[in-house]
């Protein structure tokens, strides 16, 4: 079996994630956030002390934070470190290819290096944990000695029912970022609109419904994931928190003990650069379901 190497993007939250998913073989392509003037890279941000910063921001139209694509030399650094430690494959599970260019520039770097290393480019359609859940399965995957071709069958099965669902109990980073503008910002702002927002199966990020006021929101986000886990068993599914801030996320806790909706897995915070168009209000929910030995690959 060829030598692979797991590469996630990190979007993916697997360094906010728990301790057994930090896994130092998983090479990470950072991507940039750029806040106040200066570019960082979102994995070396403290995204706790970011998102509490956005709360309170003085101007904050005038320091906005954004989110930047992964530079051509990172990627390059990490494909010449397989190249350099013997390594004959990499596959790299990137974020959803709808919210960044960081995919297509992979693609095109990948190219590079045909005649030395075999690349598959996985677009994950989403971001956040539910990415890194995926790039965490493959690298699982890769232990086993499951081959390559299998391996992004698995993913593609996870990817089919995999969710991310919240809302955003404030508009503000929404109507700073342009998401929401002119009469759709000055009537959401007035009538305390607030989105659920999640993925569709394209990758899109968007809107599923407006809601009137965020207690509101957070119950028909409660209604919305009943129905999405079905009849499974707890053993066969991961149900966990994604948040920027916890005021909204403390409130979504108490709301759900209303539906008997019981999280099985710890929570995760989502990374600045996704974050940064949200702002610190969002909360909502993570699910992938892990396949039973009974259900078929495809």
């Amino acid at each position: 079996m060829n030598k692979r190497l797991v590469v996630g993007t990190s979007s993916g939250a697997l360094y906010l994630a728990p301790e057994r998913y930090q896994d130092d073989e998983i090479k990470i392509i950072p991507l940039g956030l750029i806040f106040k003037g200066e570019e960082f890279e979102e994995n070396k941000v403290d995204a706790k002390a970011f998102y509490a910063e956005l709360e309170t921001l003085k101007n904050p139209k005038d320091n906005l934070p954004r989110s930047s694509m992964a530079k051509a030399d990172d990627i390059r650094d990490i494909f010449n470190y397989a190249v350099d430690n013997g390594y004959e494959e990499v596959i790299v599970v990137c974020l959803s290819s709808y919210l960044s260019g960081t995919f297509s520039l992979i693609q095109t770097i990948a190219k590079e290096y045909e005649d030395k290393l075999k690349i598959t480019v996985y677009d994950s359609k989403i971001c956040s944990f539910p990415e890194g859940y995926l790039c965490h399965l493959a690298k699982t995957l890769v232990d086993k000695g499951v081959p390559t071709e299998e391996i992004i069958k698995e993913l593609d099965w996870v990817k089919k029912t995999q969710q991310f669902i919240g809302i955003d109990a404030k508009l503000d980073y929404l109507i700073y970022n342009g998401r929401l503008k002119g009469g759709k910002a000055f009537m959401g702002k007035m009538l305390s609109i607030c989105p659920l927002v999640g993925f569709d199966r394209d990758g899109v990020l968007g809107s599923i419904r407006t809601v009137r006021t965020p207690k509101k929101a957070l119950h028909e986000l409660c209604k919305e994931i009943i129905p999405l886990i079905g009849d499974r068993k707890p053993e066969d599914y991961i149900l966990y928190h994604i948040y920027t801030g916890e005021e909204t996320l403390n409130t979504l806790k108490e709301i759900e003990k209303e539906y008997g909706i019981k999280v099985n897995h710890e929570q995760v915070m989502m990374t600045p650069g996704p974050g940064s168009s949200n702002g610190p209000w969002l909360a909502g929910y993570g699910l992938s379901f892990i396949r039973r030995e009974d259900e078929p690959l495809e």
